[in-house]
């Protein structure tokens, strides 16, 4: 028997490669369903133009704070699979847009589930939490040696969360739980850590480090790189092992929480210096520490323990640390080579 799976979010990183991971399961998925905001453009959609005219994938439009644009995808497609990925992500956004923040981090999942409720209860719902949940638990200091202090935040860990986006999150993950409860909804939480790729946003630190050095690579800029708090540390992992876990919470008898990590914490300072000496440059040649980029609630250390992952779901990362810098290291370096690109930014 075969499978529909609805994606939200897929004109983002991890919606570009969960899609990839589904399809690749074809026939088992009979349909993967994306849902793109109405205030995209399909045309903007780079991450899955490779994907468009796969026989098994769909584009619908949706907007998530509408109850009936999310009611009327539900009702049509009866999902066996729903991944929710879709979300005001950005950390330091959401201070500047609280609002839109909870329109569509909390009150879109309010309109899910309702709707599944309503239209599909068979419907398995996965939701994107996030490590930002946790909040300050630990100050990271210029001394402080990420990988040997032996601190972590897994299933049972408090949750305090510094920013807009942690509250709104927060609220969504305590939903789930609620209406697992008392509804008998099959919804799960990844509490996702850090993830990264060469498809990562370019507002988000990693990919304004890697984006940077791809510009400085070829020649298109002479400015200085504006960061924030370089001593923040956090649990960096790629994006392609994160979609396997969502999909292995939606295969399970019971639905669950997880926390999904590497259980390795970097600290900004350090993935600036393998960045930078992957092309044989010292970083603080090139960075400059610019206050604007401060956060008025601070996260200084995430590192996340996925042992009930690995004994529920069987799974573990793949990809290390160094092979996440080098992967997109590498990728801008190559993007920023094509002749188009061939203007500096100053």
């Amino acid at each position: 028997m075969t499978k529909i799976a609805v994606i939200t979010g897929i004109s983002g990183q991890d919606g570009s490669y969960l899609v990839e991971h589904l399809l690749d399961k074809s026939p088992e998925y009979s349909k993967v369903v994306g849902l793109y905001r109405r205030s995209s453009n399909i045309s903007s959609l780079s991450r899955i133009n490779h994907l468009l005219h796969h026989p098994n994938f769909i584009t619908e439009e949706c907007d998530l704070t509408d109850p009936h644009s999310i009611g009327h995808i539900i009702k049509k497609y009866n999902p066996d699979e729903f991944y929710n990925l879709a979300a005001q992500s950005h950390v330091g956004t959401s201070f500047k847009q609280p609002n839109l923040t909870f329109d569509v981090n909390t009150l879109g999942v309010i309109n899910i589930i309702e709707s599944i409720l309503q239209y599909s209860p068979k419907t398995k719902l996965y939701q994107a939490s996030t490590s930002e949940m946790f909040g300050q638990e630990f100050t990271a200091s210029e001394n402080s040696i990420s990988n040997t202090i032996e601190k972590f935040q897994d299933e049972n860990t408090p949750f305090k969360p510094q920013s807009p986006y942690g509250v709104s999150k927060l609220a969504s993950h305590n939903l789930i739980r609620i209406y697992r409860d008392g509804y008998n909804l099959y919804g799960c939480c990844g509490i996702l850590f850090n993830h990264e790729s060469p498809r990562r946003g370019v507002n988000f630190v990693t990919k304004k480090i890697t984006n940077y050095i791809g510009l400085l690579q070829n020649n298109l800029t002479n400015d200085k790189l504006h960061l924030g708090n370089l001593h923040s540390c956090r649990d960096w992992g790629h994006a392609k092992d994160y979609v396997r876990a969502m999909h292995l919470m939606l295969q399970q008898q019971y639905a669950d929480d997880f926390v999904i990590a590497t259980g390795h914490t970097h600290s900004i300072k350090d993935f600036l210096t393998l960045a930078f000496n992957m092309v044989n440059k010292n970083y603080e040649d090139y960075v400059v520490t610019d206050p604007e980029f401060y956060r008025p609630a601070e996260v200084d250390y995430l590192r996340g323990r996925s042992t009930k992952a690995f004994h529920i779901l069987g799974w573990e990362p793949q990809i290390s640390f160094e092979q996440l810098v080098s992967d997109m290291v590498n990728y801008d370096i190559k993007y920023y080579s094509n002749t188009k690109h061939k203007k500096v930014t100053n």
